[in-house]
């Protein structure tokens, strides 16, 4: 893996043991930052600018200052090229609050910034979901964004593991269907594809947003209890693009379902397309 920290190409295994961030770094002793996750495919990154942009927003969202795309770019391509037999891999670009006060208040240092690339497995094109006790605050002050504050995702993703899922499901505070841990949730209710509104405090997913502008869907606030009426679920995200759903809280699904089979080859065929749309 290499790895681009604050303006140098490092190799991953030589820099491991040794001090590559600040112990110092809000990041790490805050959970002050945000980050972006960009597939690769064949060695290319897909939706680049929509990445950026709601890094963008999410930085601006905490009160960082705006990242410089220009060297974001930078050092994405670095990384790339560095390693460009990925076939299917993640990329992540991490920025936070840089060295600071072992406090909540924020340094002078100016922000730390990382951008790294692995290869991983393709997903399974089937997964189980399990809905987990604790809930998405729709009214936070990092409602939307999407930051290094992950701890309630690792919880809840350890939760959905224990019981059999591959991935977690949040209720919003006042019991509507919100999101996963890493995923944006649709549901078919008689032909119907609907997904939660961004108001219930779901994260604005580059891939949800690519799936209703390419195939359609309904945005609307949906009751948690409604989930087991649903026909289909599929969840999306950068690596999963559109992953069916075989069961949910023990409950099977048959898989793949006509809606779920027809997004997925709408989104395939679309992004096969166009790597930034």
């Amino acid at each position: 893996m290499n790895i681009w920290l604050n303006g140098a190409l490092q190799d991953a295994a030589a820099i491991k043991g040794t001090v590559g961030v600040s112990p110092l770094d809000h990041g790490l002793t805050t959970g002050d930052g945000v980050f972006e996750t960009i597939k690769i495919v064949d060695g290319q990154p897909f939706a680049v600018t929509r990445h950026l942009d709601r890094l963008v927003a999410s930085a601006t969202g905490l009160g960082l200052p705006a990242p410089d795309l220009a060297l974001v770019r930078d050092a994405i391509a670095t990384v790339v090229k560095a390693d460009p037999d990925i076939a299917f891999g993640r990329l992540r670009i991490t920025y936070t609050g840089g060295v600071s006060p072992l406090s909540s208040d924020r340094g002078t240092d100016g922000p730390t910034l990382i951008v790294a690339a692995q290869a991983i497995e393709k997903p399974a094109p089937s997964s189980a979901i399990v809905t987990v006790p604790w809930v998405r605050n729709e009214r936070s002050a990092v409602a939307g964004l999407k930051t290094t504050s992950y701890a309630e995702n690792v919880r809840a993703l350890a939760y959905a593991k224990e019981r059999g899922g591959s991935e977690a499901i949040f209720a919003n505070t006042v019991g509507d269907l919100c999101e996963g841990t890493g995923s944006n949730i649709f549901c078919v209710f008689g032909g119907e594809l609907v997904t939660p509104t961004l108001a219930s405090g779901a994260l604005s997913g580059v891939t949800r947003n690519l799936v209703l502008a390419w195939f359609g869907g309904v945005e609307r606030d949906v009751p948690l209890a409604k989930l087991a009426e649903a026909d289909e679920i599929f969840l999306t995200s950068t690596t999963r693009d559109v992953q069916a759903i075989h069961r949910a809280d023990g409950r099977d699904l048959a898989v793949p379902g006509e809606v779920t089979t027809a997004v997925a080859k709408v989104f395939a065929e679309r992004s096969a397309d166009d790597l930034d749309p």
